[in-house]
Formats: structure tokens, sequence, C-alpha cells
């Protein structure tokens, strides 16, 4: 796999322009590189040049010139979401989502470091998952960019803490491990049942280290295409720099 430690380093930062200074922004999305592996047995991507500066240079004559590109990937790269037609196909694509589940949406950290699986006790009182974004930090992710990244062996929820997220209406679940279910386990609770819910799952996330606990907002938008059960996300997460 490519090395991708650039991708693990938390990039929070102020937004820049009037109005802005006092947010801080963090990158919650792995970069999509050519030739990247997300998940065992899944095409990598590729970058292909359409257009390139010297062919439209030559066609412009105007002394400018640009670069169009052509990439192919599996919806499951990098950091993405996961619509209920990933599963349920009576259900929403990503070009349906509804947006209120991935724009601005208050967040809740769970702790769980190094820990295989994650029960219902490790999300807490319920009510307080009620309409948010409920985002799993494991440290898995600093293993991305690795063989160990890729191990089946890895950070995941149990059914038990499954049934919790959809007993509490969380608007979205997310995970910094390479599966939201355990991978070994084919009926992947996970998937079906908060899918089954309609609360979308972002799989692959980083820097949630950086993420406060308390006071932060997600946003993590798909592009709307038509017909796509997952696709790559840019999430962030947005809090106040007081």
């Amino acid at each position: 796999m490519l090395d991708a430690s650039s991708s693990r380093k938390a990039r929070a930062r102020c937004g820049a322009g009037s109005g802005y200074s006092r947010w801080m922004i963090i990158d919650l999305s792995h970069e999509i590189v050519p030739g990247m592996l997300t998940y065992p047995g899944l095409a990598v991507p590729q970058l292909q040049t359409i257009v390139s500066r010297e062919e439209s240079a030559e066609r412009l004559g105007s002394g400018v010139s640009l670069e169009i590109e052509s990439l192919t990937l599996v919806g499951n790269t990098g950091t993405y979401v996961d619509a209920p037609y990933h599963f349920h196909a009576d259900r929403a694509d990503v070009a349906r989502l509804p947006l209120e589940r991935l724009v601005n949406v208050p967040i809740v950290m769970i702790r769980v470091l190094d820990r295989l699986a994650v029960s219902a006790d490790d999300l807490g009182e319920r009510d307080r998952l009620w309409g948010r974004a409920v985002l799993v930090h494991t440290g898995w992710s600093r293993h991305w960019g690795t063989d160990r990244y890729l191990d089946f062996g890895c950070p995941h929820l149990r059914a038990d803490a499954v049934d919790a997220l959809v007993d509490a209406n969380a608007a979205v679940a997310g995970i910094d491990s390479v599966n939201i279910d355990d991978p070994t386990d084919n009926d992947r609770p996970a998937h079906d049942h908060l899918l089954g819910a309609d609360i979308p799952i972002i799989e692959h996330l980083t820097n949630l280290h950086v993420v406060p606990d308390a006071g932060a907002r997600l946003t993590a938008l798909p592009a709307p295409v038509r017909g796509m059960a997952s696709f790559p996300v840019r999430a962030i997460a947005v809090y106040e720099n007081t």
C-alpha cells in the first residue's frame, strides 16, 4: 500500500475570510491517491489525463492551458458514506440521502481506543445520541496506508451497539476503521440494521483524536450520483475556537 502518513496528521485550521476566523475546521477524510487500496478485493482508483496542458495550449493558441482528468474508482474508496441502498434496494441511494443527516450535524464522540468490539455500554446514555452524528474513535486510522489497516481483526460495532444507535435515532454513524461491522460476520448487522433504519454510515474516518468531545458539528457530502450505493465524502468537523 501507499504511504499515506500525511493523511493521518490532523488538519485543523481556522476558516479563512471575514467572519470565519473563530471557527476551527478538522479534515476527517483520507486523501484519495491513484493506486491506493481501501478494502481488500476492491479495485484501486485510476487517474487518467484526458486533455493535457500541452494539447489544450496548442488548441487554444492564446497562451493559456488547462487539464481535464478522468477518475475511475469504486464507491467504497477512501472515506465514504454508505447509503441505505447499499444493503436495501428500495431505499435511498447517495443522490437521495437527506441532507439534514449529513450537514451541520452535532457530533457525539465515542472514545474506545484499541477496543476490538464496541458495545452498547460504550455508547452511553441513548438520549445524548438522538439526532446526532455518532463518531466512534478507535485509533485504527493510525494504520492507514499499511497492511495492518486492512486486517479483518479490526475495531467494529457489536450488534447491541447497532441496536442502541437505531433505538436512539442517530442521524449518521461513523468509524475510523476498515469496517463498521466485523468483516468475518456475514450477517453484517451494522450495515443491515443501520441502513435499514435509514441511518447512513461513514467508514474510514481519520483525525478523530482532534475532534472535541462536545461542540463540534459534522458535514460529510458525497456527489449526488444516481444509482450509487456508496461514494467518497469530504468529511469535516467544525467547532468554535474560543
